[in-house]
């Protein structure tokens, strides 16, 4: 029965989600929510920003008419709620990194605050249980705002977002059964309701395009987060610490893979490049729907190894090796492409200007690519519009 009633909700959910993005998506030029072309946006016309918006519509609703949550998730919407608001004023007016990062650790603060929900411990590690005491509440706030900027930094091309929301959705489905029905899953089940229209319509599937935006991309990372968390640190649940790594491997990797570069090249782990995967896989010559395949590929095929080791070796401290060793094979084969296509652009860059310096004028190929999020059609040789 409370399947069935999740499942009507769940409708529901996805049917408000889909009337928002029609309607929103013909007010978004009034409200200011629309991505424009620039110079690194190369996209054709205006398109709306509204995605993250609908999501949240949908999700309410439906969260209303369920109706069984208490206080964690009553206060996880309130504070989701807010930051959704910050993040459509951030694809309206563009705010600061300061003060998007300190909204963000006030939410989760407050959250900790009213809830006492955190990272309590990180379970049995080779025999030895890892209880963090008073640093679960930095810990707690680390862990929120990187999932939040790694779910920012994959909204690159379109559909991916949308896609690993879904992937990590049924992850935590896989790793919890066959846990009863708890709260929290009912929760994510109803966010994965209500990004089935936004997938379709950002794939260009249910009329005009329309992205995610910064609003859709805080909201994702910040609610599937605190459930990963939740789940972890309550014994009625399959999830384990180590397995919530698991649930979100391909954005996790990526990011830590990205930022490790960055740092070892001196550079701001923040400096934004063109070195994510998806940019990679783009100046590989896939196009943009065989590039989504292929990422939509890695993400369950990471889950699917985590929920094969989780349920064989019943030991986290050998999950938490393996999940290292699959992170370490991840940043070493990245960073090898990496390598690669900058030796190959300069080498481009240089017979170009060999090529000028000699009176000849060489038309250049321009290679767009789809993105989404605050990003449209960019040029390969362009960052995606994501602030990272």
């Amino acid at each position: 029965m409370q399947e069935l009633r999740l499942l009507l909700d769940g409708l529901i959910a996805a049917c408000t989600s889909a009337v928002a993005i029609v309607v929103m998506r013909r007010v978004a030029m009034v409200l200011g929510l629309v991505d424009r072309p620039d110079q690194r946006k190369q996209h054709l016309g205006e398109v709306p920003l509204v995605g993250g918006l609908a999501i949240f519509m949908g999700l309410i609703v439906g969260a209303a008419c369920y109706g069984a949550f208490r206080k964690f998730e009553g206060t996880l919407l309130e504070t989701a709620a807010v930051l959704a608001l910050l993040g459509a004023l951030d694809d309206r007016f563009g705010l600061s990194v300061r003060d998007r990062l300190l909204t963000q650790t006030i939410a989760i603060l407050t959250v900790i605050a009213s809830t006492g929900v955190y990272v309590h411990t990180l379970g049995q590690i080779f025999g030895h249980e890892v209880a963090l005491g008073w640093l679960g509440v930095p810990v707690t706030v680390i862990a929120v705002i990187g999932l939040v900027n790694a779910f920012n930094m994959m909204d690159g091309i379109d559909g991916l977002a949308g896609s690993l929301t879904l992937i990590s959705i049924a992850a935590v489905l896989l790793f919890a059964l066959p846990t009863p029905l708890h709260r929290v899953v009912a929760l994510l089940a109803l966010l994965g309701a209500a990004t089935l229209p936004y997938l379709a319509a950002n794939l260009g599937f249910m009329g005009g395009k329309i992205f995610l935006g910064d609003a859709g991309s805080t909201l994702v990372g910040y609610l599937l987060a605190w459930a990963l968390i939740r789940m972890s640190q309550i014994p009625e649940t399959h999830l384990s610490p180590v397995d919530v790594l698991w649930c979100v491997a391909l954005p996790v990797c990526d990011t830590l893979s990205v930022m490790y570069r960055r740092m070892r090249e001196g550079q701001s782990p923040f400096r934004p490049d063109r070195g994510h995967i998806h940019h990679m896989l783009l100046g590989s010559g896939l196009s943009p729907r065989a590039t989504l395949m292929a990422l939509v590929v890695l993400a369950m095929a990471l889950a699917s190894i985590g929920a094969i080791v989780s349920g064989v070796v019943h030991s986290a401290g050998a999950n938490l090796a393996v999940f290292c060793l699959i992170l370490g094979l991840y940043m070493v084969m990245t960073r090898r492409m990496w390598l690669r296509q900058e030796a190959r652009r300069q080498d481009e860059s240089r017979n170009e200007r060999h090529t000028l310096s000699s009176g000849f004028a060489v038309p250049r190929r321009e290679h767009a690519c789809e993105t989404s999020g605050s990003g449209a059609k960019v040029l390969r040789s362009a960052e995606h519009s994501n602030r990272q």
